[in-house]
């Protein structure tokens, strides 16, 4: 995890891809991108070379797929 200040000072939490599969119970690589692609998760957003996920979208995404 990430964390990091924005524009209003609020805490975002970014999660790594790791901390993104951890979260979606060990999916596999394959099944997260495609649910990306399917907007079943969020957009991820790219600091240098690498994927962060704001937490607070994931959290709304799996709420929103519960039900």
């Amino acid at each position: 995890m990430v964390y990091c200040r924005n524009f209003w000072s609020s805490i975002l939490t970014y999660l790594t891809f790791n901390d993104l599969r951890a979260k979606l119970g060990n999916r596999g690589r394959s099944t997260i991108y495609r649910d990306v692609e399917l907007g079943r998760l969020p957009q991820p957003i790219k600091f240098g070379s690498r994927l962060f996920w704001i937490e607070s979208d994931v959290e709304e995404a799996i709420q929103k797929q519960a039900g």
